[in-house]
């Protein structure tokens, strides 16, 4: 069980991030500044750096918490029990909820970088969680046979190792042809949410919902699903 004093310092850490968050909508990342975030929790600068080291820092934790956050959000959405297809729209819809619901996480996750700042190894399990999802998906469809048996054939200069275990894992149905096509959809999908996020699509989409779910059919129909 925590001691009192680390129950206090995570309360105060998340008083931090959540006041974070909201600098995020109202100033956006690379506005973002510890300062400021002390004078909206009445704290002196130098009692938060006790928590947060350095602004780096923080974004650090804003994005590996945004992308827990809609890690949970696709795990929660997928049942393994559901036919492939079905298992894929419910994700991927669940990912669009999310992004909709929290624009301004969603834009710190996969919108223009912050100037001065590179994110640590340390979000890339985080940042994972939806492509694992959805590789879990594609591996579960090879093995009850639903893709058509492939050629096998392996190119670790074109997919990395680490991200072909990610996609479905070492199947005959899954190739490299396969996985290309997996990455193509997992992409395709922040694509097609950031354009609608973004206001790429005013003027092109009419019905935004029928719109995701016709384009992640697509994306679908693409892996053989």
């Amino acid at each position: 069980m925590p001691t009192a004093r680390a129950r206090v310092r995570a309360e105060i850490t998340g008083e931090i991030a959540d006041a974070a968050r909201r600098q995020l909508a109202e100033v956006g990342a690379a506005a973002l500044s510890l300062r400021a975030v002390a004078r909206e929790l009445g704290m002196a600068s130098s009692a938060v750096y006790r928590y947060v080291p350095s602004r780096d820092d923080l974004l650090t934790r804003l994005i590996i918490d945004g992308y827990d956050a809609l890690g949970a959000a696709a795990e929660g959405a997928d049942d393994p029990a559901a036919a492939p297809r079905d298992r894929w729209l419910a994700v991927c819809r669940a990912v669009r909820a999310w992004a909709l619901a929290h624009p301004h996480e969603y834009a710190l996750l996969y919108g223009s970088p912050v100037p001065g700042y590179t994110a640590p190894r340390d979000t890339v399990p985080a940042a994972a969680r939806v492509g694992v999802v959805l590789g879990r998906i594609l591996g579960d469809a090879a093995r009850a046979g639903v893709l058509p048996e492939g050629s096998g054939e392996r190119d670790p200069a074109l997919v990395s190792d680490e991200t072909a275990a990610v996609l479905g894992g070492s199947h005959p149905a899954i190739d490299e042809d396969v996985r290309v096509r997996a990455l193509l959809t997992w992409s395709s999908l922040f694509g097609v949410i950031s354009f609608e996020l973004f206001g790429h699509f005013t003027g092109s989409v009419a019905d935004h919902d029928r719109w995701f779910d016709r384009a992640v059919g697509e994306l679908a129909g693409t892996l053989g699903l």
